[in-house]
């Protein structure tokens, strides 16, 4: 995994940016550190202004598990095209089943980690999240929670930083998400960043000639071809994308 800031890195960025590309990010990890209560998530203000500055010069979405209701909380007064929530599942017409299901789940997940301190459910519109991170023991705690929810029907299972993801098996994901918008934006390119395992889903469905994917923090296991070594390092993409597109007053260059 190379560094995208790297000189290397700078000119393959420095290539998609010279496309008509649209630009994609995660909320959590990715725009905003992780924090230990999810509700208290935000960006720093430096990331804010940098964002509000991108997004006059590319066509920028928000790509998050959380409910896109929430996200446009957080990115107010922001100029982002669309936001996409629930792992990508809102980005389309979801069966209404999908919304039956979260209910269930919620309700048999919360009886039955109801003794495990620090373990919370949440629910989505079209899944649900089991965070883990207050837990005392998080090994044990994270062990309970996967065999309450890998005994639930139809569900696939996403693990994340201290947290477990279940969503409807079938369900649209991030990559389906983002080939979408770029389709809908008529991009013919797109630069993606996030830093969780639902990202993979993103990570590993382009053509390298068509995706850029940006992992924040290397891994080798992931699927991304570049990173940046922590969320902190947001901001000097973010400016590296602005330097990209200055003197240009917003308009994308001719593909």
């Amino acid at each position: 995994m190379k560094d995208i800031l790297s000189a290397a890195g700078r000119d393959v960025l420095a290539r998609f940016a010279r496309t008509t590309v649209l630009l994609a990010f995660d909320f959590d990890g990715t725009l905003a550190p992780i924090v230990r209560d999810p509700a208290r998530a935000a960006m720093r203000p430096t990331t804010r202004r940098l964002l509000a500055r991108v997004a006059r010069l590319y066509p920028c979405v928000v790509i998050s598990g959380r409910g896109r209701a929430d996200v446009l909380r957080r990115v107010s007064a922001i100029r982002i095209r669309t936001v996409i929530g629930d792992h990508g599942i809102e980005a389309s017409t979801a069966p209404r089943e999908f919304r039956r299901k979260a209910g269930r789940w919620t309700r048999l997940l919360r009886r039955r980690l109801d003794r495990w301190p620090g373990v919370t459910v949440e629910e989505k519109p079209y899944s649900v999240s089991v965070h883990y991170r207050n837990a005392r023991r998080k090994p044990v705690a994270r062990a309970a929670v996967l065999r309450a929810a890998g005994s639930l029907r139809s569900a696939r299972l996403i693990g994340g930083k201290d947290v477990v993801n279940v969503v409807p098996r079938g369900a649209s994901h991030k990559g389906t998400a983002l080939e979408r918008e770029r389709i809908r934006r008529r991009c013919r390119t797109a630069i993606y960043v996030g830093d969780d395992e639902t990202d993979e889903d993103v990570f590993g469905g382009g053509r390298t000639a068509r995706l850029l994917a940006i992992r924040v923090g290397a891994r080798r296991t992931s699927r991304a071809g570049y990173c940046i070594r922590s969320q902190a390092g947001i901001d000097a993409l973010l400016r590296a994308l602005i330097a990209l597109r200055a003197g240009t007053a917003g308009r994308p260059p001719k593909s």
